[in-house]
């Protein structure tokens, strides 16, 4: 990767929710934009931690083993891995991920929400 990528840019070329889009590879984690509206499942990653950072809107991740944490746009938050978590945007909201590459999303619940982890844009 040798070009500045703009992360609104990437946004705007789709429109669906809880399908992230990989925009850059760093070592062996993808980042990622994603577009979240409604609550997602429960689940949890085993092998790894997953950060989180909101570019615009809100988003609460409710966690299995604490209080939700509320992130405003600018904000960061890490879920350790192991911890039941579940994000929810009352709105829509666009989030950053830096996850490992070929991370499933919905971690150990599958289901339907499960995306592609290969989608590049």
């Amino acid at each position: 990767m040798n070009h500045v990528i703009n992360l609104q840019q990437k946004l705007a070329l789709f429109d669906d929710h809880w399908s992230p889009k990989i925009v850059a590879q760093l070592n062996d984690y993808h980042v990622k934009v994603v577009k979240v509206e409604g609550e997602f499942v429960w689940h949890k990653h085993d092998e790894t931690d997953e950060l989180f950072m909101v570019l615009d809107g809100e988003l609460t991740i409710e966690l299995a083993d604490r209080d939700a944490v509320v992130m405003q746009a600018g904000e960061v938050f890490v879920v350790p891995k192991g911890v039941q978590h579940r994000p929810i945007a009352h709105t829509e909201c666009h989030i950053l991920l830096l996850e490992p590459a070929g991370l499933i999303n919905t971690g150990d619940a599958g289901g339907a929400l499960t995306a592609s982890n290969d989608d590049w844009i």
